[in-house]
Parts: structure tokens; sequence; C-alpha cells
């Protein structure tokens, strides 16, 4: 029998993703003894997968992004010693008249899936998860190679499911290690939500959260040495 892992990650990719934009984390964690599984929910052609941790293993990493943390099941999340949130947020829409703007917006999103408007709106959104970035730098995924019958329902279920959370990602433990990674020129996460993410984390955790902010990075956190910078930090070496 094979030795379990002592130390593991799951990653969750975001809204309108798929796994294959973690193969360079993949990679990166493998060589420096991690192993690595990616959680997938099938906007594309790829299967849906929810990873479950190995028995027995020491440390056990969640890495999300965007929405990610939320399409975790809590079973999972609630195991995880470290946790790195990657342009993420507790409550997507903020209060006041910039969520009531922000929920007309996602409203339109939700009801252009299906339909003559669906390209124009996904290509919409890749443009400003990427800026400022240009898009075609993004991974190929399922946005770009085309949705699933099954994939487009899924979509839309967690696209209502964003605009709907009103807090931390349910089972995130209060014992964690927690990194939170922001883009600083994030055009699909609000400032204003930002700053709620880490007002709950200082609240929940028994520890507060490390806080990176990545100055004129766009959402889609195309930043090479962004792997390597995370894995020193599980490692114990600091960062900024």
């Amino acid at each position: 029998m094979a030795d379990l892992p002592r130390q593991e990650v799951i990653a969750m990719h975001g809204w309108g993703g798929d796994s294959c934009a973690w193969e360079p984390w993949h990679r990166h964690f493998d060589r420096h003894g991690w192993h690595w599984q990616s959680g997938e929910r099938g906007y594309g052609g790829r299967p849906l997968k929810q990873p479950q941790w190995h028995a027995n293993s020491e440390r056990r990493v969640l890495i999300g992004h965007s929405l990610g943390p939320h399409l975790v099941q809590a079973t999972v999340l609630c195991q995880a010693t470290d946790v790195v949130l990657l342009a993420s947020f507790g409550r997507f829409i903020p209060t006041g008249a910039g969520g009531r703007a922000l929920r007309t917006a996602l409203n339109g999103m939700h009801a252009a899936i299906g339909t003559e408007g669906e390209t124009a709106m996904l290509t919409t959104f890749l443009a400003r998860a990427a800026d400022p970035a240009n898009p075609d730098a993004l991974p190929s995924g399922p946005l770009k190679k085309g949705l699933s019958s099954e994939g487009r329902d899924r979509l839309r279920r967690d696209l209502e499911l964003l605009s709907q959370t009103i807090g931390l990602p349910d089972g995130i433990p209060t014992q964690a290690k927690v990194l939170v990674v922001e883009a600083g020129a994030d055009a699909i996460v609000s400032s204003a939500a930002s700053r709620q993410l880490l007002l709950d984390l200082r609240q929940k955790l028994q520890a507060a959260p490390e806080h990176w902010t990545l100055k004129a990075v766009g959402h889609a956190l195309p930043v090479p040495d962004l792997v390597c910078r995370v894995q020193r930090w599980l490692d114990g070496a600091t960062s900024s």
C-alpha cells in the first residue's frame, strides 16, 4: 500500500473556471512534497469532482479562488489546518447603493445564460476578471471552450449562490492559519467585500489572518510567482 500523504492540498476554482487553471500549482506543489487534488464544478466537459481529505494527513490546506471556498463542502473545509483565499470574499454583494447596482448586474448575467446574449456576457466577465491584463492570457477554461448543458445549469445555480453569500464560507475552522491574497485592481470583488472579509475573519479566527495586496493585479491573479510565494508561506517563510 502506498504511503498516505502527510501534507495535502485541496483547491477549488471560482465561478466560470475549471480545475485546469490549477495545473501549474499542482506541478509546483508536487515537486515540493505536497499531495494535490483539484475540485471541479463541471461547467464544461470535465466531470464534477468534490475531493476529500486522506486519512491521517497532518497538514490539510484548502486553496480557493473567488467563489471557490463557498463551493467546497463544509465537511471538508472544517478539517483544514490552513486556508488560502485568493481574490475571495465572504459576502459578495455589499450593503447600500453599490450593492443594489451589483445585484442588478448579477441578475442581468443570470438572465443571459442560455440566450443569444450568453457569449457577450461571458466575454465581458472574462475581460473584467483579467483587467488590467489581456484576457487572452487567461487559461482556456469552460467559458472559452464552451459550456455543457448540465454545466450551464450549474453555472446558473452557482451564480445564485454567489449573489446569496452573506458571510464566511460554511465550515471555516477557527483554529486555521489563513492567508488572504487580495487583487489590488480587482474589477469583480468590490473593495467593500474585501474589507468585510478581513473583518469577519478577524472576529472568527483564533489568530489574525495574514493579508497580502497585489497592486495593479486583477481578479484572475495572473502573477507567475504567486504559487511559489504561497508555498513558501505554507512552509513557514515570511512574504508580503
